[in-house]
Formats: structure tokens, C-alpha cells, sequence
């Protein structure tokens, strides 16, 4: 199986996953990157999988249904573009052959659902939408801080080696944030520097790694010690509660530049 991120808008990434002849894509926000590469690589595309309902994740489903028919999955309790099926945490669907476990991780939007297999070519695999960023998290629209905190505990906790496919470049804004965090996290230092070399090449930083993201990702880490502080710093008095802890890093997040 073939794992490739399509460029889409300034930032976004449709995923597409094939096996030579058939296809799946994840969140098309757009239908012509999608079709140009089915296109060059000789492919039919069997499904297109949706994490949530932002337009920039369904912009362009309609019309690559229309020219493919392809059978069109995603969250059972979001506005879609239908007519599709819907499918919730703890469901499963096949595409390609391929068992795709549902979970449900409320926060960005209130019914966004992720995607996850435990072995696909030897090391399991995410699509995580909006919710995980490689060092951040999404913006909660519509979630409380308590569901995405519970959210990203349920994605930390997948095995290590998951590849984890987000659906934007945001990697070195977000760990510019990292930083002003955690400091001191001489992993988290050496992650920026490859990432800036990737951007330099026009590569991208994605997918990361759910082991990577625990060791650098400050909304994966509201326990550790030096996060707390930093917290703490924002808003003197708070508790060290994860979800408090994690409520303070979204909002300092939402304004820093």
C-alpha cells in the first residue's frame, strides 16, 4: 500500500492511500489535486473517508463521488455532504481490504471522528483530521476542554510506531509554541530543526508519530512538570488538573504569535 499527502489550499493535506489499482482519500476539501493524481497514477477511487464537516475537509466530495462513484464514509452525527454512510466510535469499516477502527474524539467539532488501523504494512496507522497536529492540537470550534483533552488521551495512548496523518501543515507554527513552552526539550529542538530542513526541501513534516508527539507535544503532555509551570505562569493559581492545565496551553495557543 501506497501512503501519499495531495497539497490542497495554502495548508491542508487530502491523504491518499492506494494499493495500485484502487484508492481512498481522506478528507478531500478540493476535487482537482485528487483527480490529477488518480489521474497520473492510474487509479479508481473506491472510498472517500471523512473525519468532520469543515468545508475545507468536504469541499470536494460531492464532486469526486459524482465522477467515481465512489462510496463516501463519515461522522453519524455531523452535517454531511450526502448521501453517505455514517459510522461512529466503535464501529469499524474495510476499505481496501484494510480494517479501519472508528473513534469518536469530540473537541475540534462536536461529532469529528477519527480513523485507525493497527497494521497496515507492519505499523499501524492514524487519520486523525483536526484533532492532532504534529506539536498541537485543533482549535476547539465547538468541544469542551474536557472532551479534546479526552480526545488526544485516547489518540496518546495508540501504540508508538502509529503514523499519524494529519490533515495540515501547521508543524512549525505549532512548535514555535512548543517552545515557548517546554523550553528545554532538547528533543523537541532537534524535531524543529528537521522539520525546518523538510520545509526548506518542500517536503512535508507529516505523518509523525504518536511516540514523537507524546515526547514533544505539549497539549500530549499536561502532566509533565515543565508544562505544568508554564501554565501556571499563564494563569497563577491554576491547579495542576490536566484538563485545566490543557484548557490554559489551548488558550494561550489561540493568541500567540
Amino acid at each position: 500500500m501506497q501512503l501519499l499527502p495531495i497539497p490542497a489550499f495554502t495548508d491542508n493535506y487530502i491523504w491518499l492511500l492506494h494499493d495500485g489499482q484502487r484508492a481512498l482519500v481522506v478528507d478531500p476539501g478540493e476535487a482537482p489535486g485528487v483527480q490529477r493524481a488518480l489521474q497520473d497514477l492510474g487509479l479508481t477511487l473506491d472510498t472517500i473517508l471523512i473525519t468532520h464537516h469543515h468545508a475545507d475537509h468536504t469541499g470536494g466530495v460531492a464532486e469526486l463521488r459524482e465522477a467515481t462513484g465512489a462510496r463516501v464514509i463519515g461522522p453519524a452525527f455531523e452535517p454531511m455532504p450526502e448521501p453517505l454512510s455514517r459510522v461512529g466510535g466503535g464501529e469499524q469499516v474495510t476499505v481496501l481490504g484494510v480494517r479501519f477502527d472508528v473513534i469518536d474524539v469530540p473537541g475540534h467539532t462536536s461529532g469529528h471522528i477519527a480513523y485507525y488501523t493497527p497494521e497496515l504494512d507492519g505499523l499501524p496507522l492514524l487519520f486523525c483530521g483536526d484533532t492532532l497536529f504534529s506539536g498541537g492540537c485543533g482549535r476547539l470550534f465547538e468541544g469542551t476542554p474536557a472532551q479534546m483533552h479526552d480526545s488526544l488521551s485516547q489518540l496518546a495512548a495508540l501504540p508508538g510506531n502509529t503514523r499519524v496523518c494529519c490533515t495540515h501543515e501547521y508543524t512549525l507554527s505549532n512548535l514555535k509554541f512548543a517552545q515557548a513552552v517546554e523550553p528545554g526539550n532538547a528533543e523537541l529542538a532537534a524535531y524543529v530543526r528537521h522539520c525546518q530542513q523538510q520545509r526548506a526541501n518542500n517536503l512535508p513534516t507529516l505523518p509523525s508519530s504518536i511516540a514523537l508527539e507524546r515526547r514533544i507535544n505539549p497539549f500530549l503532555r499536561t502532566a509533565e512538570p515543565a508544562v505544568v509551570a508554564a501554565a501556571q505562569q499563564q494563569a497563577p493559581g491554576l491547579a495542576a488538573d490536566p484538563v485545566a492545565v490543557f484548557a490554559t496551553l489551548r488558550e494561550w495557543k489561540n493568541v500567540f504569535r
